[in-house]
């Protein structure tokens, strides 16, 4: 006789835990707590109780002392809910043993919410390939769980359960294998956005990108500053596919910007690597645009994670202006007062109501005409494209068309300042050194 089983249903009470080892911060352990509370409520799971721990040493068997455990599964049971999640990393063993201790509670970590969440928000098929290939890669070591009741619409995980022992134990082979695939064609998709990022470069509009914290208004403020309709939530990680505009700044000069993933603590590194081909998209911009939730308490915090993750991809060297976002929301006049004194140069602004944004774009033209380099240049009448181009991308400050050609005085972009060079008639030719004839 066939055992019926039971429809799997959504996971809807959760608990959770947050451990604080010696030198840590329960303070930091708090904001961190709450955190994970916005991340679980963004899937739609009601948050039963929060409970932060104080522990002495890592267990590695469940990370936190026996009695510890004991008590937590007590109490998440008392409560009625049915999976108790931690903000702390749990091995793959650890997992096993705490739902060893209670088979009808499962227990998962911040990583595995963070990835349903992107497994939820991602659009394209570059996001789909990426959010896979890190839930492979982090299932491949939990194959062995010694419960088997979750189970995910998009690709199994933990935000559904089934009551009943559906098996889900998969052969470490196939991961592999399907770990393989997907790297394969992650690489046709980034081998296509390369294809694009050249073609941009063909006509080097300058470009810009918005990085920072989740939720810290960056979509907001693309929205704003090109007149675009992209997905604007108060959640986390509302976005994760980039998504470029093309503005008109106050002076005339065109910009492409680019609203990027938002960063977060505790970010899997596994994510942080499967998402380099999307967070490069801040690397080859001309210059970043970090933009900071002032008013959240926690912004300081954020700042230091997201100047973190720009170091791992590399993105230090560029030029960043910071912009403390949300100003309107903030009634503490000492805030904006220290923020003035510790950051002089950061612009404040609000996407919200368009405070400050004339000043950000005054840093924008600064920061772009920081790249350009101003030249004298005779240009002979059968390249009119050169200066038709010079009209396009960059600054002509005054021109004169005489019969020998277009006498120009104009400032250029470095990335396509290479031809013009030739056509620079009041530029002698330099001394050659000893070593050099």
């Amino acid at each position: 006789m066939l055992e019926v089983k039971e429809k799997p249903k959504m996971v809807e009470r959760a608990f959770l835990v947050g451990a604080v080892f010696p030198r840590e911060s329960m303070e930091e352990g708090e904001q961190l707590l709450d955190e994970l509370e916005e991340l679980v409520e963004t899937l739609g799971i009601q948050v039963e109780h929060k409970e932060l721990v104080k522990a002495r040493e890592h267990n590695p068997k469940f990370l936190l002392g026996t009695g510890k455990t004991e008590e937590l599964i007590g109490l998440a049971k008392a409560k009625k809910c049915d999976v108790i999640i931690f903000d702390n990393e749990l091995s793959p063993s650890q997992q096993r043993n705490w739902e060893s201790m209670e088979e009808k509670v499962a227990v998962i970590d911040r990583q595995e919410i963070i990835l349903d969440i992107f497994n939820v928000r991602a659009q394209t098929r570059e996001a789909r390939l990426q959010v896979e290939l890190a839930r492979a890669e982090y299932n491949l070591p939990r194959l062995q769980r010694a419960w088997t009741h979750l189970d995910r619409q998009r690709g199994g995980g933990a935000t559904q359960r089934d009551a009943g022992e559906t098996q889900l134990e998969l052969d470490q082979r196939m991961v592999r294998e399907q770990i393989a695939r997907l790297k394969r064609e992650l690489g046709v998709v980034v081998k296509q956005r390369e294809v694009q990022r050249k073609q941009r470069r063909k006509k080097p509009v300058p470009s810009g990108a918005f990085v920072g914290y989740t939720n810290a208004g960056k979509s907001s403020l693309l929205n704003k500053m090109s007149g675009a309709d992209v997905l604007a939530e108060d959640k986390l990680f509302a976005t994760l596919d980039p998504t470029s505009r093309r503005t008109k700044l106050q002076n005339g000069q065109h910009l492409v910007l680019t609203d990027t993933v938002g960063f977060v603590r505790r970010l899997p590194h596994r994510l942080v690597e499967a998402f380099k081909a999307t967070l490069e998209e801040s690397i080859i911009s001309d210059f970043l645009v970090h933009v900071v939730d002032l008013s959240n308490p926690d912004y300081e915090h954020h700042i230091e994670t997201t100047e973190k993750v720009l170091e791992e991809l590399g993105a230090t060297d560029k030029q960043i202006i910071l912009a403390f976002n949300k100003i309107d929301q903030v009634d503490d006049p000492a805030l904006i007062n220290h923020i003035q004194l510790r950051h002089p140069d950061a612009c404040l602004i609000s996407a919200h109501t368009g405070e400050g944004l004339e000043s950000l774009q005054d840093v924008m033209v600064d920061r772009i005409a920081a790249s350009f380099e101003e030249l004298r240049l005779l240009i002979p009448h059968e390249r009119y494209d050169l200066v038709s181009q010079l009209y396009r991308e960059g600054a002509i400050i005054t021109e004169t068309i005489e019969d020998d050609g277009y006498h120009l005085s104009a400032k250029i972009p470095d990335r396509i300042i290479a031809p013009y060079r030739a056509f620079c008639p009041d530029i002698e030719e330099k001394e050659p050194e000893p070593w050099e004839r």
